[in-house]
């Protein structure tokens, strides 16, 4: 039976082995790649406490240590930066540390995004939880989370978060059939498939990196086998729980985003978001775009 509580906790999985940006990641986490000069994990961890999430496991793996150590206090790091009287740097040292109350399990094998999720089921415990994939970084600007959290206290059950895609890019996510509800931007999910061809799509409505999930997420897992790829897929269970009622876990509901994401996944989009990320800080931008305005005149001769 579900729990209908507030959601207060977050899982992060963040096991991966970041083959795609080898060998940086031969012995750095990928969720501790810079997105200028803060890992991206942080900015995921820190959209987890902007929508009232101050608990938050990380599920990790091997050579993950460094992700561990990144939200733990520095003593030496900020004994020196005191001595110099650096408040700035110390101040964001600190805030590291004192972001959440972040938790960390590990992944033994890499079974998929499915089992990542089942790892969390003894600290998430019989309550609806958030569930942020690294690879994905929403704005802050764009409060998806928070609107995901209020469907879900509406409507019971799951909530994903749907993005519209090309047609030929369908093939890189999950995607949703979708009937509509009498709110605008949300929608019953009545079928999910991950990764179709592009002819066998339901939609291009694609499941993103943010979850609201029911706990009873959990005792499905663990029934559901390996799909694609040899691995337990998230989407097994959420289709399976999208035929059910709200007092047996379901249903699954889609938040329509049409705000901004950053893929981080891939080495093209992660160069172009550390560009969009430097080109809106006030400290870097009066010297950062004359640069890159050069740079382009010059490539484009």
């Amino acid at each position: 039976m579900a729990d209908f509580d507030t959601v207060t906790k977050a899982v992060i999985p963040a096991a991966g082995l970041g083959t795609r940006f080898l060998p940086a990641t031969k012995a750095t986490p990928k969720e501790m790649l810079p997105i200028v000069d803060k890992p991206a994990i942080q900015y995921v961890v820190e959209e987890a406490v902007d929508a009232g999430l101050l608990d938050v496991l990380l599920v990790t793996g091997r050579n993950k240590r460094s992700i561990e150590d990144h939200f733990d206090r520095a003593y030496e790091l900020e004994e020196a930066l005191a001595a110099k009287g650096d408040e700035v740097r110390l101040s964001q040292v600190l805030e590291t540390a004192d972001l959440a109350t972040v938790h960390y399990v590990r992944q033994g094998e890499p079974k998929g995004l499915g089992h990542a999720v089942l790892c969390a089921k003894q600290h998430v415990g019989d309550h609806p939880f958030a569930c942020l994939l690294g690879d994905d970084l929403i704005d802050p600007r764009d409060p998806l989370l928070k609107r995901m959290i209020e469907v879900r206290r509406r409507y019971g059950g799951s909530v994903v978060a749907l993005m519209e895609v090309p047609r030929d890019q369908v093939s890189l996510y999950g995607c949703a059939a979708i009937a509509p509800t009498e709110e605008e931007d949300v929608v019953r999910v009545t079928n999910l498939v991950e990764k179709p061809a592009p002819e066998d799509a339901p939609s291009n409505w694609a499941v993103i990196g943010r979850y609201v999930l029911d706990p009873a997420i959990f005792e499905v897992l663990e029934e559901t086998k390996p799909g694609r790829g040899g691995e337990i897929q998230l989407t097994d269970a959420l289709l399976t729980l999208a035929g059910r009622d709200r007092d047996e876990g379901g249903p699954v509901h889609g938040v329509l985003f049409r705000g901004r994401r950053y893929d981080t996944g891939n080495k093209a989009e992660y160069l172009r978001t550390v560009v969009q990320f430097a080109a809106e800080r006030e400290d870097l931008a009066p010297e950062f775009l004359p640069w890159l305005r050069r740079f382009v005149e010059e490539r484009v001769r």
